[in-house]
């Protein structure tokens, strides 16, 4: 009996030590987390551009085009200040790999965040965020999360940035946002049963508190990462405004859904080579911790987020109004002609040829980051013969988005000390 008392004593002497640290952890976070100051900054001319040197012109077929005659060729040369606004759960990760790639390969100057993979988020975008800025400093690309703040970005970025973002249907996100997110959320914590989504959803109004914390990550979270108010009714005359800015402000909306057929939209807009685009899905999550939606909760999940879904709506036929210039037939050849070579690289690069669960995945450079709770997230094994002629693509395309920020030189500390917490409570 003497022994049994000892040992539920010290497991409780256990659990109230471990729950200190990690309370001791969580509030270090939460203040190293905390914006910086803002000072009033000086403010230097913003060039025109940054193109540090001429990248090569190439010869360009600008077929049904809407800015050129049918079968009009012409010079175009690749653009390179890029801003890529990265919104969640919206295959962004993927898009991020593309974008490092194309830097490296054309030797810009990123705008990357200090100590941390995003700008603060979600405290709006300051410049004071960005790592070793100095007023008239020249920028090529920007492309963390951040929560957009377009006065700022403008005075980091030159005059001909090509701003691009890419949206995903709200219900869709928003399950996806819940099962990632949903942990970091305290009102759901209160929330019974096993299915947290569906019974959220039945009345979303019962359980969510606009102030609470990390209460964005539930409600229209696409408006939120463009810096508009989340919480607006859809008939506020701000919501109209607000995508009006939007619309004003990006030059291309990518869509997931149609990812590939984006990818496309993005080579035309950017003058880029269609070996500029190729990928591997990274970031996704495995089939059976996805909830499918039913048509009454995909319906309650659109109505609970209808600013998004305004958004979306909205951005889905500029999006299908782009393909039209395109060519529909020039489309579906050049989407064949991407998927094919993202096959070839996938029989050249990836050990079995598809993606695997976080626990087969063998080296610890290729593991990505987890939800607290679970690993979800599956990642890939780089053949072991992959030819010398390869290898480093290979390598450049599986690596995970904060394993490639450390090989670009960002120090995540911050990032890599809320791992280590996060693995104590996955643990």
């Amino acid at each position: 009996m003497v022994g049994k008392q000892g040992r539920q004593w010290r497991s409780m002497c256990k659990g109230l030590v471990l729950g200190t640290l990690l309370t001791s952890c969580m509030i270090l976070l939460y203040c190293l987390s905390a914006p910086q100051a803002h000072f009033n900054l000086p403010e230097g001319p913003v060039p025109y551009s940054c193109s540090h040197r001429p990248a090569q012109a190439h010869t360009r077929l600008f077929k049904n085009s809407s800015h050129h005659s049918p079968g009009q060729t012409g010079i175009c040369t690749p653009k390179v200040d890029i801003m890529f606004m990265k919104t969640h759960k919206t295959a962004s990760s993927t898009l991020l790999n593309i974008l490092f790639r194309f830097g490296e390969k054309h030797r810009l100057k990123f705008a990357f965040p200090n100590s941390r993979n995003d700008f603060f988020y979600p405290y709006p975008f300051q410049r004071s965020q960005v790592k070793d800025y100095r007023p008239g400093m020249c920028f090529n690309i920007i492309c963390n999360h951040m929560r957009f703040n377009a006065p700022e970005v403008a005075k980091v970025l030159p005059t001909d940035t090509s701003y691009i973002t890419i949206l995903r249907d709200p219900a869709e996100l928003f399950e996806s946002s819940f099962h990632y997110f949903g942990r970091l959320v305290p009102m759901t914590w209160k929330i019974p049963g096993e299915d947290k989504l569906g019974e959220f959803l039945r009345d979303p109004r019962h359980y969510f508190d606009p102030n609470g914390f990390n209460s964005f990550y539930l409600k229209n979270l696409l408006f939120f990462d463009f810096g508009q108010e989340n919480t607006l009714e859809l008939g506020d005359p701000r919501v109209e405004e607000g995508i009006r800015a939007i619309a004003g402000r990006f030059q291309l909306v990518m869509l997931v859904e149609h990812f590939d057929e984006s990818l496309m939209l993005l080579k035309d807009a950017l003058c880029w080579e269609m070996d500029d685009l190729l990928f591997f899905k990274l970031n996704a999550r495995k089939d059976s911790t996805v909830s499918k939606l039913t048509p009454e909760l995909r319906v309650k999940a659109l109505q609970w987020n209808a600013v998004d879904w305004r958004l979306y709506q909205h951005f889905n036929v500029t999006f299908w109004r782009k393909v039209d210039a395109y060519g529909r037939q020039r489309m579906a050849d050049d989407v064949a002609e991407l998927q094919r070579r993202n096959a070839v690289m996938a029989a050249v690069c990836i050990e079995g040829g598809h993606a695997v669960d976080a626990g087969s995945i063998q080296e610890t450079a290729m593991q990505p980051w987890q939800p607290i709770g679970e690993k979800s997230i599956m990642g890939y094994n780089l053949k072991n013969n992959v030819d010398k002629a390869h290898r480093k693509l290979c390598l450049k395309m599986l690596t995970p988005e904060l394993q490639y920020l450390t090989e670009l030189g960002v120090n995540l500390w911050i990032t890599k000390l809320w791992g280590h917490v996060r693995d104590v409570i996955n643990w």
